[in-house]
């Protein structure tokens, strides 16, 4: 009945509000302790340490190739919010231990290259650093997901040197082109606007759209490969 939709309705209002609050109260328990601004301190140390390595090929390609190897890089560290919310579903308990065990993407680091072999020819260079150590590897460029979403995901433990010791801190790396980014920013969008009608409709079409992306990225690049082997 009308009055039972509503009642179901109004309970899982409250049980999001709840869970919203618990979140909170959590994150804010998180962000209290001294354990927490260390580890928080270590994974942005690896961010910096991670942005110079690329900036550092970027020089080098400059210099050896006159052009660059991607177009820019964008960094982001996982909010309180969000590890607790992440521990939680995976059913791990909240303690700075289990944050650096457990979880792989709390730095990240997303790289936007022009074209497909240049995620390739970077991702070699990288994980080529002896110093470098390649955790685990998705890649979904050459096997896309069901959405069409392609990208090269990387877990990379690389050294940050502290004033008394040096450790490896965990940092995703994620490569798109500039089209695949594109796609990415404005599905991620798309998806999380509420109460639409025709969703497998849209996702087709959105589907439809990265293949489309991926054909263009390619010719693209086989441009620019007729471009370079002009010049002899």
């Amino acid at each position: 009945s009308k009055n039972q939709l509503e009642t179901t309705v109004e309970e899982q209002a409250q049980t999001l509000k709840k869970q919203d609050q618990i979140i909170r109260f959590q994150a804010e328990k998180l962000r209290e302790a001294d354990t927490f601004h260390r580890l928080m301190m270590e994974y942005r140390a690896a961010i910096m340490e991670m942005e110079t390595r690329f900036q550092i090929l970027n020089a080098e390609f400059s210099q050896e190739y006159k052009r660059n190897p991607f177009e820019s890089i964008k960094s982001r560290l996982k909010t309180p919010e969000s590890i607790y919310e992440k521990l939680a579903r995976k059913g791990f308990p909240m303690t700075v231990e289990t944050i650096r065990e457990r979880l792989a993407d709390v730095a990240g680091v997303r790289v936007i290259c022009s074209f497909p072999d240049d995620i390739y020819r970077l991702k070699e260079l990288l994980i080529h650093h002896d110093d470098i150590l390649l955790i685990r590897e998705k890649d979904y460029i050459k096997n896309p997901k069901p959405s069409g979403y392609r990208s090269l995901h990387l877990i990379l433990a690389l050294p940050i040197y502290l004033s008394n010791e040096k450790k490896h801190v965990k940092v995703e790396v994620q490569f798109r082109t500039i089209a695949m980014d594109f796609w990415a920013s404005l599905e991620h969008k798309l998806k999380y606007k509420k109460n639409v009608a025709n969703t497998d409709e849209i996702e087709r079409q959105l589907k439809a759209c990265a293949d489309s992306i991926e054909d263009l990225d390619y010719q693209m690049q086989e441009i620019r490969n007729k471009i370079d082997s002009s010049r002899g």
